[in-house]
């Protein structure tokens, strides 16, 4: 079935070229439960961002009908994972239907559509797999972002990928270029060349965005199963081996093979970009990797009535604004947890998807001086922990259920369930410290800090991702001291421990009591130095003048 489309707003000359921006994560806005975490919130601060500048650019992406998973507790305040199926009223059928090939087997596509302006973005087309003509396992493709199954996972790269071209026919919209944004849809690749069987034919239209270095967000599979799966759209598999370079090995590097097939690589930070040119400096044929910083989106994430008392230089209403705000904030810490926090205390949030290299439990590598921080009656805190592990990473539910415990020990630290958009707001709005502490190298941009900003809170990090191009110690921020990092991970773990309490007791506490007037300038300081750097909109138009050319 044909569906004819044109975009429902005018193009800005400026951004004219046709864009299809693929990925397998949105997160637009709280309703639309399609996200796991950072790739997802960089994706929608894009989507948003595009629409504003008014860009030549449509979103395709999977209609999750369990999302990535509701974050609930059990009987005991531990961590538990709920798939609850999700109903999206807004979202409009388009009635296109047509079939891709997993496992060599037809599933049927349909695919909805998200106007501009119910969120305020440019068209995103969301596939799925949930129709009556297919079996119960097709059905399951579109079921769960990030599916543990490995043959789920893979036919869902097949269906954004592969799915998304053959959407992007039913529609009528050619684009000039096809953004990954990371490797997730490489069967685009696969498809297209299947269509065009030239290398040079795919390469000019295919651009890349990789956001990890970490390997569980580089994904080698054996290259048997993934034919297996109907990966590689009809291409013969020693073509497929020719093409991608891979030789006798039978393993398929999903990045490496992004980076060869694609014309040109975003790295999402400076020092992102370091780390992608060490990795990869060593194969042959890798496409120019160039630096384009990560941002979030101004409009919809900073705080209008703190950035209009500043605007006005008005100290006392910017902290009546935060005071408000963090009452906000402690509500829904009083209704999880049952403590009552106070808004004069100096509040730090440590709120991001738990992965191990982000360290949520950093503070507790040192237990005395932890009871030793929170126990301080002359300079107070309260703590609050958020974030979602992987449904299936034991490891970080464990993280979570470690916090748990320690926080019913005492009344001023607290962990919060259901971190998504709305909460990561309210987060961002309530605490005066961010804390971020990857183990150096690990984090490629990390973009939570930048909304924390632009809502009057003062990052408090190591000099990783995004914040070396941002951060001006005590000036709008506070750095952490960078270690070793050729030392053993538990020994960096140690020293990054005892620095950040250093920072902590030494600077930050000091300063927020017994100078409160130079915290508000900091905060200020922060509040202007994002601007316009860190706003997606910056971004939005940079990908266009670098990327897309």
């Amino acid at each position: 079935m044909s569906f004819s489309f044109t975009h429902p707003y005018l193009i800005n000359a400026a951004f004219q070229k046709k864009v299809a921006y693929f990925c397998m994560e949105f997160a637009i806005h709280q309703p639309l439960k399609i996200y796991a975490g950072g790739l997802g919130f960089l994706a929608g601060s894009h989507m948003r961002s595009a629409f504003e500048l008014r860009q030549n650019m449509i979103g395709i992406g999977i209609l999750w009908k369990y999302g990535y998973y509701d974050q609930v507790r059990k009987q005991d305040q531990t961590m538990d994972v709920l798939f609850e199926e999700k109903k999206y009223g807004f979202l409009e059928e388009t009635n296109i239907k047509f079939t891709i090939k997993v496992a060599k087997h037809d599933v049927w596509v349909t695919a909805y559509y998200l106007p501009p302006h119910i969120f305020n973005t440019i068209p995103v087309f969301l596939l799925s797999t949930d129709l009556p003509e297919n079996d119960y396992l097709a059905k399951t493709i579109s079921h769960k972002l990030y599916d543990a199954n490995p043959e789920t996972k893979i036919a869902a790269t097949i269906l954004l990928g592969a799915g998304g071209a053959k959407l992007l026919e039913h529609i009528e919209w050619t684009p000039d270029v096809y953004h990954l944004n990371e490797s997730h849809a490489l069967p685009l690749i696969f498809y297209l060349y299947d269509q065009f069987k030239k290398l040079e034919e795919v390469r000019k239209r295919v651009v890349f965005t990789n956001h990890t270095p970490e390997d569980a967000g580089n994904e080698k599979t054996h290259m048997a199963l993934l034919e297996k799966m109907s990966f590689f759209c009809d291409v013969p598999i020693t073509e497929v081996k020719a093409i991608t370079q891979t030789g006798d090995s039978d393993i398929l590097d999903h990045t490496l093979t992004a980076l060869r097939l694609s014309h040109k690589a975003n790295s999402v930070s400076q020092l992102h970009q370091q780390t992608l040119r060490q990795m990869w400096s060593g194969y042959t044929d890798i496409c120019e990797i160039i630096s384009i910083t990560n941002a979030q989106n101004y409009q919809y994430w900073h705080d209008e009535r703190l950035y209009q008392a500043f605007a006005a230089d008005d100290h006392e209403e910017m902290r009546k604004v935060k005071s408000e705000r963090k009452k906000e904030l402690f509500e829904i810490v009083a209704d999880q947890n049952g403590e009552i926090y106070d808004e004069k205390i100096c509040t730090i949030v440590f709120a991001k998807r738990f992965a191990g290299y982000k360290r949520p439990d950093i503070f507790f590598h040192d237990m005395e001086r932890f009871h030793r921080l929170v126990s301080n009656k002359e300079r107070p805190v309260q703590i609050i922990w958020a974030g979602k592990p992987y449904p299936m990473d034991y490891a970080g539910i464990g993280i979570f259920d470690k916090i748990v415990d320690i926080c019913k020990t005492y009344t001023n630290c607290s962990i919060l369930a259901g971190y998504e958009l709305r909460l990561s707001k309210l987060l961002k709005n309530g605490a005066d410290v961010w804390l971020n502490v990857p183990r150096l190298t690990h984090e490629a941009s990390g973009t939570s800090g930048m909304a924390a900003a632009m809502n009057g809170t003062i990052n408090l990090s190591l000099p990783d991702g995004w914040f070396p191009e941002f951060a001006k110690d005590k000036i709008n921020s506070f750095i952490i001291p960078s270690c070793d990092i050729s030392l053993a991970e538990y020994i960096q773990d140690d020293i990054d421990c005892g620095s950040l309490y250093d920072v902590l007791e030494k600077e930050v506490l000091p300063m927020y009591y017994d100078y409160p007037n130079r915290w508000t300038e900091i905060i200020k300081t922060g509040m202007k130095d994002i601007l316009p750097q860190f706003d997606s909109n910056r971004l939005a138009r940079e990908y266009y003048e670098r990327l897309y050319t």
